[in-house]
């Protein structure tokens, strides 16, 4: 233990180490993330990239933001084991999708086709930045315009002038 101790590389090395045993253990007695890493049996690699696939474009509707693939809910872990099952009765992609699509909506995909219930997904981030740049570009105008001075009458010439002390209406006699 002296040697160890004595090279601070080595002791570098063995802190890793034990960090990434600890690290292990962990996930390997969490069975949450236990089954996240749990290898399925497929008939042959194309259904396993099927699978992968799907579970990549394919949205858990509890989590919103991530894919049944990402996602460690209740709900996600039931879908993905409905895929596995599909798949491995020899479902294509796209019986999958539309099973998904009839039973959870457009929302359960993180493409969702063009149609007119889905035209705001499409459409609504853009007319948004369009609008938010047209108020942008007009706030911008508001602030880079120099106000101009009002023409003085003659009259407000001759005012200024005797509060001047010139006398003249502000203009040279010459």
């Amino acid at each position: 233990m002296k040697t160890l101790l004595s090279n601070g590389a080595s002791l570098h090395g063995a802190v890793a180490t034990l960090g990434l045993s600890v690290l292990l253990a962990f996930i390997s007695s969490n069975p949450v993330m236990a089954a996240a890493f749990e290898p399925l049996p497929f008939a042959d690699p194309e259904q396993e990239r099927t699978y992968r696939t799907l579970t990549e474009e394919l949205r858990c509707l509890v989590c919103q933001n991530q894919s049944l693939a990402d996602s460690n809910a209740d709900l996600a872990q039931d879908l993905r084991k409905e895929v596995y099952t599909m798949v491995a009765d020899g479902k294509d992609r796209d019986q999958v999708v539309d099973f998904m699509v009839a039973r959870y909506g457009d929302f359960v995909l993180y493409r969702p086709p063009m149609k007119v219930s889905t035209l705001m997904l499409w459409v609504g981030p853009f007319l948004l930045g369009g609008l938010g740049l047209f108020f942008l570009l007009r706030l911008l105008r508001r602030r880079t315009q120099v106000a101009r001075p009002a023409a003085l009458s003659e009259e407000d010439h001759k005012r200024a002038a005797e509060l001047l002390g010139t006398g003249n209406g502000g203009k040279d006699s010459a």
